[in-house]
Parts: structure tokens; C-alpha cells; sequence
């Protein structure tokens, strides 16, 4: 099955927080999406590994994913090194994404930046004929896809670019309270985090609200590009 987008995030939630918008509004476009975890979130102040990847599996029948994985790295212990390029190599070439959608290259989690870096690696060595990954015994063509995106999460970044994803807000935060490990539960035992606080989901609601702000939209999801993104039109940057 070939995408048109695979959003890639070190934890599993990373997606949902930032850019769940955009890809509910690229599926509504008939776009094929799909979801790259890299680790599960094992690490989290609350939860588990296992109960994040149920967790996950139900936000992508929220979202309509059209496939989401998990590489099942160390959460908080992966290298950019070839071990942790390959399988995310492989992903590509199994998928064939035009674009990726990434972690932005500084954020408050340490993950997020290395995995920012590992990522927009391994879409270059992916796109390398003499890099060798298989596939079910099979070697695989080489693919690199055209752009990465990175979306921005919990630190304050200016953005490059937004995406208007007002209609599509409430299912955002749906897919997002489908981890419900990881948010405010008055019953909870577990240790308190950022993401336990009573109002984290109107922060979340805020965060887009400023960014809508940028261009008169009511809720909008910002970007980072690696490379000036190129249009057709003057009007396609209305």
C-alpha cells in the first residue's frame, strides 16, 4: 500500500497532540495516511507500554488511519545511528510516502530532537540505492520522499507554515483523549505530570488557537520545514 503521508513520532500520543488535524483533513481529502510510532512510550510518568499501544490502536480507528505501526525502539534510549536508521528505512520503502511528517528538532522531551534528527536521516539513506533493507526475504527499492514536515508540539516555535483544521478539531481531540493513561484522572494514583493537569486539553485548544491566529482561522496546526516549500501559485499561499 502506498501513502501519501506518514506521520512518524518517537512516543505514542506525539501525532495526536500536534498534527491529528491535518491528517484528519488530508484524509477527508481522500488521502491515504498512515502512523509511525518509534517507541512505546514506555517511559511516560503514567501508563504503560502495552496499555499506550492499545491506546494507540484506538486513536487510529478515530483518525481512519489507513496503517499505523510501531518499531518498538528504547523510549529515551535510541541512537541516530544504523541500527535505528534501517527499520525506519524500511518503513518508507514499504510505504512509499511523498511526505513526512516529523517531531520537531527542539521540544521540551530530549526524544523529540533526536528524533527529529534520526528521522530526516533515515528519509535520506532511505533514498539511497546502495543502503540494502528487506522486506519478507525481499530487498527493496530505494525511496525518499519529496518534503518533511515538522509539526510543532509543546514548546513555543514559530511556524513556517499553518494548516486551517477548524471542521476537525472535536475528532482531534478525541484521537487525543483516546490516551487516557496519560491525561487528568481525578482517581489516578500515578505521579503528576504536564499532561495530568486539569486543563491540559484547554492549553491544547490554545496552542492551535494561536496558531489559527496567523491566519484568521479559528484552530490551525504549525509547521517547520527543512527545505523553502515550493507552490504553484501566488494564491496557494492565501
Amino acid at each position: 500500500m502506498k501513502l501519501d503521508i506518514l506521520a512518524i513520532g518517537v512516543h505514542p500520543d506525539d501525532i495526536e497532540l500536534s498534527c491529528a488535524g491535518t491528517i484528519l483533513k488530508e484524509i477527508a481529502a481522500g488521502k491515504k495516511v498512515g502512523v509511525l510510532d518509534l517507541t512505546h512510550g514506555e517511559l511516560g510518568t503514567r501508563g504503560s507500554g502495552p496499555l499506550r499501544l492499545k491506546e494507540a490502536q484506538h486513536s487510529a480507528e478515530i483518525l481512519g488511519l489507513a496503517c499505523r505501526e510501531n518499531l518498538g525502539m528504547a523510549d529515551g534510549f535510541f541512537q541516530n545511528d544504523q541500527s535505528h536508521i534501517l527499520p525506519i528505512a524500511q518503513i518508507l520503502r514499504k510505504y512509499q510516502p511523498d511526505i513526512v511528517l516529523s517531531n520537531a528538532p527542539r521540544d521540551r522531551h530530549p526524544d523529540h530532537g533526536r528524533a527529529s534528527k534520526l528521522i530526516s536521516d533515515a528519509c535520506f539513506y532511505s533514498g539511497l540505492v546502495k543502503v540494502e533493507t528487506q522486506l519478507d526475504g525481499k530487498l527493496q527499492e530505494a525511496w525518499r520522499p519529496k518534503a518533511i514536515y515538522n509539526y510543532i508540539q509543546d514548546r513555543f516555535i514559530e511556524p513556517d507554515f499553518v494548516v486551517d483544521i477548524t471542521p476537525f478539531l472535536e475528532t482531534k481531540m478525541d484521537a487525543i483523549k483516546a490516551f487516557s493513561s496519560q491525561f487528568y484522572n481525578p482517581n489516578s494514583t500515578e505521579p503528576e505530570s504536564p499532561l495530568t493537569m486539569q486543563n491540559f486539553f484547554e492549553y491544547v485548544k490554545a496552542r492551535m488557537a494561536d496558531m489559527g491566529r496567523y491566519i484568521q482561522a479559528d484552530y490551525a496546526e504549525g509547521y517547520l520545514v527543512e527545505r523553502p516549500a515550493g507552490v504553484k501559485s501566488l494564491t496557494d499561499l492565501i
